[in-house]
């Protein structure tokens, strides 16, 4: 029986335990959601691993902004993944580009190695790039894991046939995440038209992040367990 995973962001321990309870599979840590996320705090990641059983990945961003980085910056991403690394971290969440808006293979490799053994998802900056068949490939040479896109569109339920045509393509190299918009009223759809078997949601369209309302933020992601059970992917 095919399951598929559920990934939820989350920016403090609170929402991180309302997520498991609402039987998220995984966690993804930021601070700041409201500029996009950037790396949690040392003591923050320490105290999700302490607290959650889910594994959790933390994002490695330094600055809000683009994702051009100086040297100065990369070398901040390598000392925080050697932290996350150290904390206990399941895996990390990043992405460079260069400043065509192309993937950034050869210090995005560096980074994917500097992280190793933990598992590294490629995150939506990707949606940037002026090529995706060409930037998967490119982020598949860099040895991620997986990449977190809603295929180029503002919402992933809006590029769904492009999340399927990475799909089909990644075939079993990397995994495409589909995330951006999701809630329980279209999870079941953009599985069953993308066959994704990992997604991705931060509730953000449904409660502005920060809102402290946990006990929906735990009902919204039981329910979008709930479609998933009865979703079926077309690959």
């Amino acid at each position: 029986m095919h399951r598929t995973l559920l990934e939820i962001t989350v920016e403090s321990m609170d929402t991180a335990l309302a997520a498991e309870r609402g039987g998220a599979d995984r966690i993804e840590l930021c601070a700041e959601l409201v500029r996009g996320g950037l790396t949690p705090a040392v003591a923050a990641m320490r105290e999700l691993h302490q607290e959650v059983d889910i594994p959790i990945f933390p994002i490695i961003r330094p600055r809000a902004g683009n994702f051009v980085y100086s040297a100065d910056e990369i070398a901040a991403m390598e000392r925080d993944i050697s932290v996350a690394r150290d904390l206990g971290m399941a895996g990390v969440v990043l992405g460079i580009l260069r400043a065509d808006n192309s993937i950034d293979v050869e210090r995005t490799a560096k980074l994917v190695q500097c992280a190793r053994p933990l598992q590294v998802t490629f995150h939506r900056a990707f949606d940037q790039t002026p090529d995706l068949q060409q930037a998967l490939e490119e982020v598949i040479a860099t040895g991620a894991t997986r990449i977190l896109t809603a295929g180029a569109a503002a919402r992933a339920s809006e590029g769904t046939h492009r999340l399927q045509k990475l799909t089909t393509a990644a075939g079993n190299r990397i995994v495409i995440m589909p995330g951006g918009g999701i809630d329980a009223t279209n999870i079941h759809k953009i599985v069953a038209e993308t066959g994704a078997g990992e997604i991705h949601s931060g509730l953000g369209s449904l409660l502005p992040y920060g809102s402290g309302n946990l006990q929906r933020f735990e009902a919204e992601i039981h329910a979008m367990k709930l479609r998933l059970k009865g979703a079926v992917p077309t690959r």
